[in-house]
C-alpha cells in the first residue's frame, strides 16, 4: 500500500500548540480521500514551535495530491494551534509544500493547497476552482467592510481587536494595549509623577527638561540644544518626522502677501523676492488644512488653540533652508501679522513655536494616521476580500499586512475613539482629527503616493538644488528596489499584458480599494482596474512602500528624536496666536505651551507610537515561505543583496553626522504597519 511521510510544523508563538485531536485527509486527482487520526490529547505532539513528522498508509494510490484538509476536534478546552505548513514526501520520493500560517481555532478544518502561486486561469479541475471560490465567499464574510466616519475610507467591520479574524490579531493583545503601553511609557521615563498635573505650567524652557530624557549625542539632545535657532526649524522640513510638507514656491500667495522689504535682509544673492522665487530658491508649507478645525474641547479647565500658518522658506548660500516668513492664520489682515526673523527675539521664537505646533497635528493626523495606517488598512483588507492563498499577489502581499487590521482596530478602541488617549493632550482631540482626515481626504490621490511623482509634483526632485534632503535620496532607492522586486515576481507570473487583464482577482482586489478605501472618487485618481503589467509593478510599489518604508519615515522619529522635546512639538497651545508684533514675553510663551500633565501624556504617546514590535520583521525578511518556486526565491535574495546595499551606502553617509538621517534605512523599516 502507498505510503506517504507527513510533516507538520507548528508556530513557535505563546500558546501556538495543541493538546486537540489532529486529523489529516489527503485528496488526490484520483478522486479517492483518505483521513487519518495524527495525534491524541497529551501525545506531546503539535507543541510549540516543533515540527513531528508521521508515515500515512493509504489503501489505493491517490494520484497527484491536490488538497490537504486537517480537521481539529476539540478534547477539553479551547486550544487555538498555529499551524506553520505541512510538507508531504509521496511514494516516488516528489515532496509537496502546503504553506499555511494560520491559527485553526475552535473544532473548525482548514483545507490547503499546495505552495505553488497559482493564477485563477491555471486552475483546470473543478476541485481547485471550487475550493478557490469557496476560500474567498469565507473570507468576504470574516472581512466586511465599515464606515468609520462620513467620508473616512472605509476600514474593518469589528467593534475590538478580539472581534477580528484569528489570523490577524496580535499574538499578545496585552502588548499592544495602549492604555498600558502609555503608562509604561511615562514610568519608564520617569515622568509619571506629573502625568495629572494639568493646568500647571512650567516655569520656563529649563524647567521642560525635567521630563526630558538626556541620551548624549543623540539627535534630541541635539535638537533640545538648537531647536530655537532657524537652521533646525528648517531642517526638520526635509528630514525630520514630517518630511512631505515642503514645496518649491512658484508665486508667491495674495493670501500670504510678503513684500521685499519684508525680507531683504534674509535674502543673500542681490536678488529681489521675485528673482529668488524664479530662481527656485523659495519654498512653502501651507497648514491651510487646520483651518476652520475645531480645537479640543474635552477639558472645561484648559482652552486650546489651533492656527493655520503658512511659512515661507529660503535656501541661503550655504543649501541649507531657513525661514523668512510666517503668517499664523489664513486671511491677512491687521491682526494677522506676518512675523520674520528681523522682528523681536520672542515674537519670532513664538511664531516658530506655532509651526511645529501644527506640524505636529498634520503629521499625527494626515501623515501618519490617514495617509500609512488607514491606507493600509485598506489594501489589507481588500487583500483578504479578493485574493485567495494559492494568488501569487497575496503570497507577496501577505508580509507587508501583518497586525495592520490589528492595529487600527486597537486605535479606534482606545486612541482615537471619542474619548481615548487622543483627547488628553493634542489640540486636534475630542473630534478636530476627525475633521482633519475628512478634509484630508480630497488630496489623498493615488499619484501622491507614487514616492518618485509626488517628490517631482512639489518641486523638490532636484539632488542639485537641494542636496540635504535625504528622506527624498533614500525613498527613491527603497522604492526602486521595491518596484525592482515586484516587477521581478510580476514577470514570474504574468507573461503578458493580456494575463494581467484576465486575472479577476487582481481586478476585483483593484476595485475593491478604489470603490471601498478611495469611496468611489474618481479625482482620487487610484485606478479601477489595472491593464498591464508596467502599470501592475507601479501598483504593488505603492502598496508595499506605503505599508513600510512611508511608514517608517514618518513613525520612528517621533520620540528620542524631534518630539522628546515638547517646545520642539507642541500637542497643544493654551493661548491664542499673537495678533501684533512687539508683546510677545518668556512668560507668554512659557504659558502657551502644554502643561505638565499635558506634557507628559505626550511623552508617553510619542513613546509608545514609535516602539518597534518585539520580533520586528524588516523589509526583505520573509520568514514565512509563502512562496516555494525556486524564481521567486532568487528574486527574493536579489531583494535583500539591493537592500542590503541602500543599508551600507546611508551607513557610510551618515558617519560623523550630527544629525544623521537613518528613517529609511532598511535594516530599520519593518515590513508593516504594526505600531
Amino acid at each position: 500500500m502507498p505510503s506517504y511521510t507527513v510533516t507538520v510544523a507548528t508556530g513557535s508563538q505563546w500558546f501556538a500548540g495543541t493538546d486537540d485531536y489532529v486529523y489529516l485527509s489527503l485528496e488526490g486527482t484520483s478522486g479517492c480521500s483518505e483521513r487519518h487520526l495524527l495525534d491524541k490529547p497529551f501525545y506531546n505532539d503539535f507543541e510549540r514551535g516543533a515540527v513531528d513528522s508521521y508515515d500515512v498508509t493509504v489503501e489505493e494510490d491517490l494520484g497527484e495530491i491536490q488538497l490537504i484538509k486537517i480537521e481539529k476536534r476539540k478534547y477539553w478546552y479551547q486550544d487555538d494551534w498555529y499551524l506553520k505548513y505541512i510538507t508531504v514526501k509521496t511514494p516516488v520520493g516528489d515532496y509537496l509544500e502546503f504553506p499555511c500560517y494560520r491559527w485553526i481555532t475552535d473544532e473548525k478544518e482548514i483545507v490547503l493547497r499546495d505552495g505553488r502561486a497559482k493564477l485563477p486561469r491555471d486552475d483546470k479541475t473543478q476541485i481547485l476552482k471550487q475550493h478557490r471560490r469557496k476560500e474567498l465567499e469565507t473570507r468576504q464574510k470574516m472581512y466586511r467592510w465599515k464606515e468609520w466616519h462620513p467620508g473616512f475610507p472605509l476600514s474593518i467591520d469589528a467593534h475590538s481587536h478580539s472581534d477580528l479574524p484569528r489570523d490577524i490579531q496580535f499574538d499578545n493583545e496585552k502588548g499592544i494595549d495602549f492604555i498600558l503601553n502609555y503608562s509604561k511609557a511615562m514610568e519608564n521615563l520617569y515622568v509619571n509623577r506629573f502625568m495629572h498635573m494639568f493646568q500647571s505650567s512650567w516655569s520656563d524652557f529649563a524647567d521642560f527638561e525635567r521630563i526630558f530624557v538626556r541620551i548624549s549625542n543623540t539627535i534630541s539632545e541635539y535638537v533640545m540644544q538648537h531647536w530655537k535657532e532657524d537652521f533646525m526649524f528648517g531642517y526638520q522640513f526635509l528630514n525630520g518626522c514630517n518630511p512631505v510638507l515642503i514645496r518649491r514656491c512658484t508665486d508667491i500667495p495674495k493670501k500670504f502677501p510678503v513684500t521685499m522689504d519684508m525680507v531683504e535682509c534674509s535674502l543673500e544673492r542681490n536678488l529681489t523676492l521675485d528673482e529668488e522665487v524664479k530662481q527656485g530658491n523659495i519654498f512653502i508649507v501651507d497648514y491651510e488644512l487646520l483651518d476652520g478645525v475645531d480645537a479640543n474641547k474635552t477639558d472645561p479647565c484648559t482652552i486650546q488653540y489651533l492656527a493655520a500658518p503658512i511659512c515661507l522658506l529660503y535656501k541661503n548660500l550655504e543649501n541649507k533652508i531657513v525661514p523668512i516668513a510666517i503668517q499664523l492664520g489664513q486671511k491677512p489682515g491687521p491682526d494677522n501679522p506676518i512675523f520674520l526673523p528681523s522682528d523681536a527675539t520672542y515674537d519670532w521664537l513664538l511664531a516658530k513655536i506655532w509651526v511645529r505646533s501644527s506640524d505636529f497635528h498634520i503629521h499625527q493626523t494626515v501623515t501618519h494616521l490617514l495617509r500609512t495606517h488607514l491606507v493600509s488598512e485598506v489594501f489589507s483588507i481588500a487583500m483578504f476580500r479578493q485574493l485567495p492563498a494559492v494568488h501569487p499577489l497575496f503570497k507577496l502581499l501577505v508580509p507587508h499586512m501583518r497586525f495592520t487590521i490589528a492595529i487600527n482596530t486597537k486605535a479606534r478602541e482606545q486612541l482615537i475613539c471619542e474619548c481615548g488617549l487622543f483627547d488628553k493632550a493634542n489640540a486636534t482631540g475630542g473630534g478636530g482629527h476627525v475633521q482633519m482626515v475628512q478634509k484630508a481626504m480630497k488630496d489623498l490621490t493615488y499619484s501622491s503616493l507614487c514616492f518618485p511623482e509626488e517628490i517631482k509634483a512639489k518641486g523638490m526632485d532636484s539632488k542639485e538644488d537641494i542636496p540635504y534632503y535625504y528622506y527624498r535620496d533614500d525613498g527613491i532607492k527603497v522604492w526602486e528596489a521595491v518596484k525592482s522586486f515586484a516587477e521581478d515576481v510580476i514577470h514570474i507570473y504574468y507573461e503578458s499584458d493580456e494575463v494581467v487583464c484576465e486575472d479577476v482577482e487582481l481586478q476585483a482586489f483593484i476595485k475593491d480599494i478604489y470603490v471601498y478605501g478611495m469611496r468611489g472618487v474618481k479625482a482620487s485618481g487610484f485606478p479601477k482596474g489595472i491593464r498591464t503589467r508596467e502599470k501592475l509593478a507601479e501598483y504593488l510599489t505603492v502598496i508595499i512602500f506605503t505599508t513600510s518604508a512611508q511608514h517608517a519615515a514618518v513613525n520612528f522619529g517621533q520620540q528620542y528624536d524631534w518630539c522628546s522635546w515638547i517646545p520642539n512639538a507642541p500637542p497643544t497651545m493654551r493661548r491664542p496666536p499673537p495678533t501684533e508684533k512687539g508683546t510677545v514675553t518668556i512668560e507668554q510663551i512659557v504659558e502657551s505651551l502644554p502643561d505638565r500633565g499635558r506634557s507628559c501624556w505626550h511623552l508617553g504617546a510619542v513613546w509608545a507610537l514609535s516602539q518597534f514590535q518585539d520580533n520586528e520583521l524588516f523589509l526583505g525578511m520573509y520568514p514565512d515561505e509563502h512562496f516555494v518556486e525556486k524564481p521567486v526565491k532568487e528574486a527574493m535574495a536579489k531583494f535583500r543583496k539591493n537592500l542590503d546595499e541602500i543599508v551600507n551606502a546611508i551607513t557610510e553617509r551618515n558617519k560623523n553626522k550630527k544629525l544623521p538621517y537613518y528613517y529609511l534605512s532598511p535594516d530599520r523599516i519593518p515590513n508593516s504597519v504594526a505600531v
